[in-house]
């Protein structure tokens, strides 16, 4: 019996030696030579295996804790393993998790690792960092898919996981639980498609938790409110259902951002949530809220930015916003809110965007809106608002979007609009504004001038445009006025419009002759006045549809009389043929002078206003140029430094409009450049323009996950180009009809890459005003990311569409192919 207690002890001690055991029995040694045959089966784009870990070498045994990337404890084995962003492809296969018991720290962000997370990851057991993210800033993307394995919550002591930016599916597994010294719990941008386990509000230690843009589903767990160390709450673009709780909300206290926006909550907002005194960021958007905006917002005296637009909100806009002086960005818009614009929203004077449009507001627009002289942008369009403008908005120095259509305003407009020295947007459309329309010498930066459906007279003021310098307007509607006199021939000195509409107006006298060459000029409609003299067809009119002139009685046909270019005889043809290429290159070189002006006018100006412009290029030879993103660290010197001056080597496609390299920075940051080179096209030189000017027009003041990214633009000496950010996959025709990646371009990829395209394409139809159509959607100009995320790319047919008129345009795009819907 003695014996039996004496053996049954020692195998109880020997059972809890073993750990002890075999961590002493782990070698330096062993793990290097582990480390070398998880390398050997790594590459990067440089070499295979990578070249930045030549240190891992068999003839390097001994100086493990001298590797790249590799730090030590005290007794010399590895703590740390550090390979962020050394574009490394391959997998955690052949990773021996067992011989790395004091691994602290593993981090393998921005990089291009696969599969799956193996479950024998819950050996690390003293480890506090997991950091697989793709790290998308540096154009590296990680891919790990699979579920989150179970053994994750074996690690009882880490502190940071960050597994975001994957292909990740399943659910959170339980386990998460016990992870109770977790602070940071990043799993955004996955495809997770579970409710959240209860298990979670264990962790209560928890600052920074983010679920962002998965499939997470279901109602948020009671236990939530457990986590009252949250500083950091994103849940967004995922498929939450319920309430708010109050229970909930009334103990993240101490809570600086809330992300909530893009999912189907539903339930009001509880008056609780005017305890989160620390919140600074509030996104409550695109949801399917209810009830009145609770007055106790006016508690979040940190509040910097507000979102509860496209929700159900009825009532009034509460007096107490007027205490949120930090407040910089506040949207309501598109709920059912009714009565008055508070005066109160004055007060707010660090306010830059206000968008209160899409709800029916009455009454008049607050005078005191005009303290607000840090304001931005200001969008008070489709409510129920009277009275005239208010003389005080002309005190906004800083307004560079200004819609005030779709609402009962009357009176003249007034001038001190003419203040607005940025304006790029001015949109009074479908009110009642009477008289003249006014115009002053400071609006030289508009782009958009919407005065369409009010009940304006006398004739366009095209000759006050050009006394102002304003000769960079794209889009100009003046339709369903009462405005006379003739169209004045000045109108083809606007040398970068492409939307004009004068329809429903009381025009006279004929169509002037000189707009026959306005080659940029795509959309127009001349419908429904008193026009008279022969139906145009010469330049951008040749074929042009009778329903741009329907309307116009004085206009004879082509059977009652040809306009002049149609009715010379067979040698004046001959003559003009000669003719016509001079006045082409002529007016070639004003506008290609007009737009450079346009552009650097443009883009100084709104350099002050509007902060993703952030420097220029300095001392670059005769280059014109501007970067547009602020991450952009590189200069247009290097970028032609790195294609060795455009040598074919470096060129990775053609296209209708030039071509496309590759740019390899010192920095290791790669950047697409496509280059137009306007003497070596086979293309008409002004088509060229109007697509350099289209494809940085439209990108620049769009953004979208699913669409290019322009960096920005240069020209010099005849030669054009832009840069974009660079996808390693290359096109959707290559992925179709190559033979790269042919077995990863299953089902469910092509799913992802239809879904992608659609939001693209719905975000550019109903998301932009004015709405933008692409025009030329094939394979070719469909860009797509590592993890097969489709970018739509080259906008250079892209034109701006009419909400409230009939459209027009030539067909345009690649020979062959018109995209359904998007033509």
């Amino acid at each position: 019996m003695q014996l039996k207690t004496m053996t049954f002890h020692y195998m109880l001690l020997l059972l809890f030696a073993l750990p002890l055991i075999k961590t002493t029995s782990i070698s330096p040694r062993k793990q290097a030579e582990s480390l070398i045959k998880w390398k050997d089966g790594l590459s990067s784009s440089s070499s295979s295996p990578p070249s930045l870990l030549n240190s891992w070498s068999l003839t390097n045994l001994s100086s493990l804790c001298n590797w790249t990337a590799i730090v030590c404890t005290k007794t010399r084995t590895v703590s740390e393993i550090q390979l962020s962003r050394m574009e490394i492809n391959g997998t955690l296969a052949l990773f021996d998790f067992s011989l790395f018991p004091n691994l602290t720290h593993f981090n393998l962000s921005g990089n291009y690792f696969r599969g799956p997370i193996p479950s024998a990851i819950g050996n690390l057991s003293n480890l506090t960092t997991l950091d697989f993210n793709n790290n998308s800033l540096y154009n590296s993307y990680n891919g790990f898919s699979g579920p989150i394995p179970n053994s994750i919550g074996l690690i009882s002591g880490l502190q940071y996981i960050d597994l975001s930016n994957n292909f990740l599916e399943g659910k959170i597994p339980p386990s998460i639980g016990k992870l109770r010294e977790l602070q940071s719990l990043d799993l955004s941008y996955n495809s997770l498609n579970s409710s959240i386990p209860s298990e979670l509000g264990l962790c209560t230690n928890l600052t920074h938790l983010s679920l962002s843009s998965n499939k997470f589903n279901g109602e948020l767990p009671l236990s939530l409110s457990n986590l009252k160390n949250l500083v950091e709450l994103r849940l967004d673009a995922n498929l939450f259902i319920g309430q708010i709780l109050p229970s909930l909300v009334s103990n993240w206290t101490e809570l600086v951002s809330l992300y909530l926006q893009d999912n189907s909550f539903s339930g009001t907002i509880s008056a609780e949530i005017g305890l989160l005194t620390q919140l600074q960021y509030l996104r409550l958007y695109s949801n399917e809220f209810r009830g009145e905006i609770p007055q106790s917002l006016g508690n979040l005296s940190q509040l910097q930015v507000l979102f509860l637009d496209h929700n159900y909100f009825t009532g009034e806009i509460p007096q107490s916003l007027g205490k949120l002086t930090q407040l910089q960005g506040l949207y309501l818009d598109h709920n059912h809110l009714t009565g008055e614009i508070p005066q109160s929203l004055g007060k707010l004077t660090q306010l830059q965007r206000l968008y209160l449009s899409h709800n029916q507001l009455t009454g008049e627009i607050p005078q005191s809106l005009g303290k607000l002289t840090q304001l931005q942008r200001l969008n008070l369009s489709h409510n129920q608002l009277t009275g005239e403008i208010p003389q005080s908005l002309g005190k906004l120095p800083q307004v560079y979007i200004l819609h005030l259509s779709n609402n009962h305003l009357t009176g003249e407009i007034p001038q001190s609009l003419g203040k607005f020295s940025h304006l790029y947007e001015l949109d009074l459309s479908a009110n009642n504004f009477t008289g003249v329309i006014p115009w002053n010498a400071g609006m030289l930066d508009l782009k958009l001038l919407s005065l369409s459906n009010n009940n304006l007279t006398r004739v366009m003021p095209i000759h006050l445009f050009l006394a102002a310098g304003l000769t960079g307007l794209v889009y100009l509607d003046l339709s369903s006025n009462s405005l006379s006199g003739a169209i004045p021939p000045e109108l083809h000195m606007l040398t970068v419009l492409q939307y004009f509409n004068a329809s429903h107006n009381n025009l006279s006298g004929e169509i002037p002759s000189a707009l026959d060459y306005m080659f940029i000029l795509s959309s127009y409609d001349f419908s429904y006045n008193n026009l008279t003299g022969p139906f145009p067809t010469c330049g951008i009119f040749n074929n042009a549809p009778k329903s741009a002139f329907v309307g116009n009685h004085g206009l004879r046909s082509h059977a009652e009389g040809l306009t002049e270019c149609e009715s010379s005889s067979t040698n004046s043809k001959s003559a003009n043929k000669n003719i016509v290429p001079v006045f082409l290159f002529s007016l070639l070189g004003f506008a290609t002078v007009a737009i450079a002006i346009a552009f650097l006018l443009m883009f100084h100006k709104r350099s002050k206003i509007r902060p993703q412009v952030i420097k220029t290029s300095q001392n670059f030879e005769d280059y014109e140029s501007m970067i547009l993103q602020e991450e952009v660290k590189f200069t247009f010197r290097e970028v032609v430094k790195a294609i060795d001056d455009f040598h074919e080597k470096h060129c990775i496609g053609r296209g209708g409009f030039g071509r496309v390299y590759k740019a390899e920075l010192e920095s290791g940051q790669v950047v697409a450049v496509k280059r137009l080179n306007m003497n070596d096209s086979n293309d008409i030189p002004a088509i060229n323009l109007q697509s350099f000017e289209n494809e940085i027009r439209t990108l620049t003041t769009i953004r979208h996950r699913n669409i290019i990214r322009l960096y920005g633009f240069s020209s010099r000496k005849g030669c054009i180009f832009l840069l974009y950010e660079y996808l390693e996959r290359g096109s959707l025709g290559k992925a179709l009809y190559g033979v790269e990646g042919v077995t990863e371009f299953g089902w469910p990829t092509r799913v992802k890459i239809v879904q992608g395209l659609a939001h693209a394409l719905s975000y550019l139809h109903h998301d932009c005003s004015p709405p933008i159509v692409h025009r030329d959607v094939t394979v070719n100009n469909v860009l797509l990311e590592q993890d097969f995320e489709p970018r739509l790319s080259d906008f250079g047919t892209a034109r701006l569409l009419s909400i409230d008129s009939a459209n027009w345009t030539n067909i345009v795009g690649t020979l062959g192919y018109m995209a359904p819907g998007d033509g």
